[in-house]
Parts: C-alpha cells; structure tokens; sequence
C-alpha cells in the first residue's frame, strides 16, 4: 500500500469528497485510483476490497476502509479533529449527523430528471432555511465562538463548510438571512489548508455533470430512475 491515503471512487464528488475535504483540511496528501469500468469494480469485489460490495474504499494505515462514516471518523480522531473529550466528540457527531441529513437531499440530485431536480432544489432551500441552517446560526450565535465545538477548528466545520458550498450552488443567496454562517463561511474558508483546497487544480471536485452521472451508472448498473425526496 502506499504512504499516502489512496481512495478509491468515481472521479466525481459522491459520498467519497467528504472524505476529499476531511484529509485536506487536516493538510494530508492522498492518491486517487478513480473507477471508470465496470472491470474496475468487479476487480475490487472479487479481490475482497469492497467489505459489504461498495464504495468509497480509502487504503490508509494498512487498513483497506469502507463505510464513509467509519472512515471520516478515523480521520478526524487520527489528526486531531474531533474534539479533546467524549463530550466535544458527541456534539461534533451530533452536527455532522445533521449536516449528513441535509447532504442526502443533495446527492442524488445528479441523477434525477430536469423536472425532479427543480422539486428536489426547491426542497433543498426549504429545508436548508427551515430545519438545518438556524441551528447552526443558533450555535454560533450563543456561544459566540468562531467554531461550532470548543472554539477548535473540528469536523464539525469542515463538513458544515462543504454543505454551505454545496447548498450556495443551488441558491447563491441562501446565507442572505443567516449573519453567523456568513461570517463562519469566510473564516473557515480562510484556513490555509481549507483555501488551498478552494483555489482551482486541487483534489475537489466539480458539481457533477452528465459525464459523471453515466460513469456511476454504467460501472453500479444503475438502470432504474431515481425519484426526489
């Protein structure tokens, strides 16, 4: 195995830039293996790569991980982002989890038909500025800190950074009514290694096109239509 963190996925974002994001923000270089063929999986699946037959898979350490849970979980124990006590742990899984929720109703947003997308958009503003956003506006405000947890740089922001971004990419203005997040957005993403990650030619990935939508569904044989939420 190499010394770098090799990850295993499509060459898209999927549930694999997570990880992408969680490595470059605690400043880890990684290798990317990006399946194009439908040999490609079948090669990992019959070699007992693929634990419970899918991706992501992430070699690090030795280990050959999938379960993206699991896998962020390790690395943010592993470089120091998740919290100094069991306490700060069980809030930062408590906001990742819900940052999780609201990251559902935006990946599978790729595969759905043009008159999906537009329910699904519609669905994901609502949500964002019904449900999810105000508790983090909430969090910042109360305890006036510049982090969601022990006022330390954690998982917790990085994930909740990656969700602003992606929602923004469906609503440019959806922070318009959230004064604590818009600040949040510009501190965290002033963090060196969070700006260089930002900045064109690194490891993130585009908004997914069709492109990506057919290489994910030719290689998992995803021949059904998937609906909206």
């Amino acid at each position: 195995m190499s010394t770098k963190p090799k990850l295993y996925y499509f060459d898209g974002r999927g549930k694999m830039e997570s990880i992408r994001w969680l490595l470059a923000a605690a400043g880890v270089e990684f290798e990317e293996e990006f399946l194009e063929t439908r040999d490609q999986y079948e090669k990992l699946l019959q070699g007992g790569s693929l634990l419970f037959q899918q991706v992501p898979m992430v070699e690090i350490d030795g280990m050959r991980m999938v379960q993206t849970r699991a896998i962020l979980s390790y690395i943010a124990a592993k470089y120091n982002l998740y919290g100094k006590d069991l306490k700060e742990r069980a809030l930062i899984d408590m906001y990742v989890g819900g940052t999780d929720d609201l990251m559902g109703f935006i990946l599978m947003f790729p595969f759905l038909s043009a008159e999906d997308k537009e329910k699904q958009r519609a669905l994901i503003v609502q949500k964002v500025t019904s449900r999810y956003f105000p508790v983090y506006e909430k969090v910042l405000k109360d305890h006036g800190q510049d982090f969601l947890v022990g006022n330390n740089f954690s998982w917790a922001d990085v994930h909740l950074l990656e969700a602003i971004l992606m929602v923004e990419e469906k609503k440019s203005d959806v922070l318009s009514g959230f004064p604590q997040l818009q600040a949040f957005k510009a501190r965290i993403s002033s963090i060196p290694a969070i700006k260089k990650f930002l900045e064109p030619g690194s490891q993130r990935k585009p908004v997914p096109d069709d492109k990506y939508v057919e290489t994910v569904r030719r290689v998992l044989r995803m021949y059904y239509d998937v609906k909206a939420n």
